[in-house]
């Protein structure tokens, strides 16, 4: 999985969830700012990475991915460490 894949994933999921055009999710887009993302949109946000990745994101680490480009930047690394 490459990290293109992963940001492409979470566009896909945070416009369904958020109920947001793609294009207003870019890389550089801040959940909170930029998304208007909420407590509960990000904590189903992290929820959903971890479900569909396989990997465990500790609230400490979650509290730190402020744009959609570090959350796939998280991804993939840690998915890659386990071959997914």
């Amino acid at each position: 999985m490459t990290r293109d894949e992963v940001l492409e994933r979470i566009r896909q999921h945070l416009a369904e969830e958020l109920e947001l055009p793609l294009e207003r999710i870019t890389e550089d887009a801040r959940f909170r700012e930029d998304l208007e993302a909420d407590s509960l949109d990000l904590v189903a946000l992290v929820v959903e990475l971890e479900d569909r990745y396989g990997i465990r994101i500790p609230d400490e680490e979650a509290a730190k991915l402020e744009t959609v480009g570090q959350a796939a930047d998280y991804i993939a690394r840690h998915a890659a460490s386990l071959g997914t």
